[in-house]
């Protein structure tokens, strides 16, 4: 039997991979370029959401950022971010932002940082949900260029600015097609020596090697998709026996990369699941595909036959990886179990 929405809605959730400039509403990237006279390539905002492939949603991606031009956009984002998952059932979310075209225009990381805290700060005040912040660096800049913005972000760690505390980790994300993510490897160590955890964008359209390469010498401690592991079981049965998690996007890839995944049976996810990994569920992109945690789960479950338990049991591997203290792992434990109790309980 299917579940219902309105049920899945309540399955209290755990996301650890999404973009937070992927949450912009189609009406907040008209207001802002409104706002600051910002020429789109069309009158309706929402026709922009439409991709035949991880280019074409790349080059979206990218126009839909120009618009975050001062800290009072980043604020607005970030508030509307965490408000609209929380309808759908987010009790916690580390999401990636990606300022690296903006620090190389000019703006400054500290606004950035403080325009994210205070709009995910008024958010959580209003509907419960925590968030922290992974700093991605934006690959097509290059090493050197991620050295240098990594550089500004311990920096900024190291001041205590207003929301820098927020910020827990670091990852890199773009193109990963003609990269070696072995050439990012100072920037990785740097951030590593300043506390930070660290993920990475890698094996979603480079291969099983590649993914080693993030895990071995990168030392990432999540792979943010990574299903191209599944070309080499050796790598797959190490992945497991470590429970390195992999935050993946099932409805995401397909939606944006059809020509990779026709349809949503074809996606790796239950086979990764089969093979022992420990794998997450998550929307990454959600208002620039149409999708929301709730149609993630749903979605999900019918395609591969889950049951409640198993949609349960998604969230709580995202509580095993994400990367709170362990007192407040232990209390984001309770608050899924408690309120998966009461959503069983008539």
């Amino acid at each position: 039997m299917a579940l219902p929405d309105a049920r899945i809605a309540q399955l209290p959730k755990v996301e650890l991979h999404c973009h937070i400039e992927g949450t912009m509403r189609p009406g907040t990237v008209a207001d802002l370029a409104g706002a600051h006279a910002l020429a789109l390539p069309v009158e309706d905002p929402t026709e922009l959401y439409r991709y035949a492939n991880l280019d074409e949603f790349l080059s979206v991606f990218w126009l839909v950022q120009s618009t975050l031009v001062d800290r009072e956009a980043w604020s607005r984002l970030a508030y509307e971010s965490i408000v609209d998952g929380a309808v759908h059932g987010l009790v916690h979310r580390e999401t990636f932002f990606t300022p690296g075209r903006h620090l190389v225009g000019g703006q400054s990381l500290a606004d950035i940082v403080a325009g994210l805290d205070e709009g995910l700060a008024l958010a959580e005040r209003e509907c419960g949900a925590t968030a922290r912040l992974i700093f991605d660096i934006d690959r097509d800049f290059g090493p050197a260029v991620a050295l240098e913005q990594v550089e500004q972000l311990v920096d900024l760690l190291g001041s205590g600015a207003p929301g820098a505390d927020r910020i827990i980790g670091m990852g890199m994300d773009s193109t990963e097609l003609g990269v070696d993510p072995a050439t990012f490897v100072e920037a990785y160590r740097l951030g590593a020596a300043a506390g930070l955890r660290l993920t990475g964008h890698q094996g979603e359209n480079s291969p099983a090697a590649a993914a080693a390469v993030a895990v071995d010498v990168l030392g990432v401690e999540r792979l943010d998709h990574g299903f191209s592991v599944m070309e080499d079981p050796d790598l797959v049965a190490r992945l497991a026996e470590r429970r390195l998690p992999f935050t993946l996007c099932p409805n995401a890839n397909v939606r944006i990369n059809p020509d990779r995944f026709a349809d949503l049976a074809d996606h790796p996810f239950d086979a990764m699941r089969q093979a022992g990994l420990l794998v997450t569920l998550n929307t990454d992109d959600p208002a620039l595909i149409d999708l929301d945690l709730t149609q993630e789960y749903r979605l999900t479950a019918e395609t591969f036959g889950y049951s409640w338990d198993d949609l349960v049991g998604f969230s709580m591997n995202a509580v095993e990886a994400c990367w709170l203290d362990e007192v407040d792992k232990a209390a984001l434990r309770r608050r899924v179990t408690d309120q998966v109790g009461a959503i069983a309980s008539p």
